[in-house]
């Protein structure tokens, strides 16, 4: 069995994808749906794919796909998450998992009644910062957890292009509360040090600039923050701090872990600088310090840095495209190593990092050998129900709020094994 996707939905995002579908070993077929004929006939015409005025069209007309990857609007996800469960395909979605509680332990339900795979595509989880945390951490070169921050970063005025779609009631949409749209800043956090939380409390800031998208009756969650912090106490006993700002002046980085801290080392970044630092005071007294910067930064930065001022390289976003050398590109097709020489590449494929491929590729494996992709239901459920409740939190004033119980997956469904599909075997 291969993958054969129906996609849903044609912003930048989506499209910066297409080429990775085209082009992996284990994907068959690929067709799209998007309501807007502009977006629908640019797709067509560049990709050469067959494309529809809806899903249920789509769906109607390509009975034969087994997966659906899902781009649309941030609130949509969960509905179109559990109609693609419920007709039986494998589900590729972006974030979040859904906003309402309900749905993301709907989404759990089905996947696991149904032995379909979902998968949220974070693409912060293969972050470079997050990935050497998660890998120096595993090592246990951090000891044990302590306290560690994240944070997403990006102003609502600078969003408008995730919005565009909703026409004239832009504004409506803008003013989702930010900690619905938290997994970014979760995800690398917890997957780093492999713990959940399961306190959380919440404060937002009221927003005052006056461009009605906050506040009562301007949006559709009567949402006053622009701004929410929260701290959640970690199953562990650490603490993590969440912060999720759209009214900031900050520059990129827009997700990012400041600072990681365990009992014997500890990780600090800032714009592309990284430093781990160790304490062995319980042995000898031994106190290192390391910059880990050439691990974390992309292959681009590293071969500009010489030449670029410092300021350009924290805030040019072409840093922020393509690989770093903690990423694990033995495992990737060949054609995703050097995708962005594919004769078709249209687009910055090799964005956010370049998670966008390791996402296709979980993908691909999972729903080809039957096994879950790391970011399954059920830690994608992980990464988005403390967001819900810190919000709740924010919007009570702060009050400590207990996170429901999610648990795990069954024992007989194991994560994928990177070993068990070899494409240099398949000449890919």
């Amino acid at each position: 069995m291969k993958v054969k996707i129906g996609i849903v939905g044609f912003g930048e995002y989506s499209e910066s994808y297409l080429d990775l579908w085209l082009n992996h070993p284990l994907v068959e077929k690929v067709v799209g749906a998007e309501f807007i004929p502009e977006r629908r006939e640019h797709i067509a015409d560049t990709y050469g794919i067959q494309m529809y005025e809806s899903s249920d069209a789509m769906m109607e007309a390509e009975p034969e796909i087994n997966c659906v990857g899902i781009f649309s609007q941030r609130h949509q996800h969960g509905p179109m998450v559990l109609a693609a469960l419920n007709a039986g395909k494998h589900v590729f979605s972006a974030v979040p998992m859904g906003i309402g509680e309900e749905e993301v332990f709907e989404i759990i339900k089905l996947a696991e009644e149904k032995r379909l795979i979902y998968m949220m595509a974070e693409t912060c989880y293969y972050f470079p910062c997050a990935v050497w945390c998660r890998e120096e951490f595993k090592k246990g070169r951090f000891g044990k957890f302590v306290y560690g921050e994240a944070q997403y970063y990006h102003d609502v005025m600078d969003m408008f292009g995730s919005f565009a779609a909703q026409g004239d009631r832009w504004k409506r949409v803008a003013g989702i509360p930010p900690m619905y749209y938290s997994t970014h800043s979760m995800s690398m956090l917890f997957s780093a040090v492999n713990d959940y939380p399961v306190d959380v409390t919440c404060f937002g800031y009221e927003d005052t600039e006056g461009d009605d998208i906050y506040g009562e009756g301007k949006n559709d969650w009567d949402n006053p923050y622009s701004n929410e912090t929260a701290i959640l106490r970690m199953s562990g006993g650490g603490i993590a701090r969440i912060n999720e700002f759209r009214r900031c002046g900050t520059v990129r980085p827009t997700s990012y872990i400041t600072g990681l801290y365990g009992d014997k080392g500890a990780y600090e970044g800032s714009g592309n600088q990284h430093l781990f630092s160790r304490n062995d005071a319980y042995n000898n007294y031994e106190f290192t310090s390391e910059t880990v910067s050439d691990e974390i930064n992309t292959f681009s930065f590293l071969e500009d840095k010489e030449f670029m001022k410092e300021e350009d390289g924290r805030i040019n976003y072409r840093y922020m495209s393509g690989y770093s050398r903690v990423h694990n590109l033995k495992r990737l097709p060949k054609k995703f190593i050097n995708i962005v020489d594919i004769a078709h590449a249209k687009t910055s494929v090799l964005g956010h990092n370049g998670s966008h491929a390791f996402l296709v590729d979980d993908f691909a494996r999972a729903v080809v050998t039957g096994k879950l992709p790391p970011v399954n239901a059920w830690v994608a459920a992980q990464y988005t129900l403390p967001g819900l409740y810190a919000h709740k939190s924010a919007m009570m004033g702060g009050v400590t709020l207990k996170l429901p119980e999610i648990g795990q997956p069954p024992v007989d469904w194991p994560l994928i094994d990177f070993d068990d599909i070899d494409y240099s075997e398949m000449g890919e």
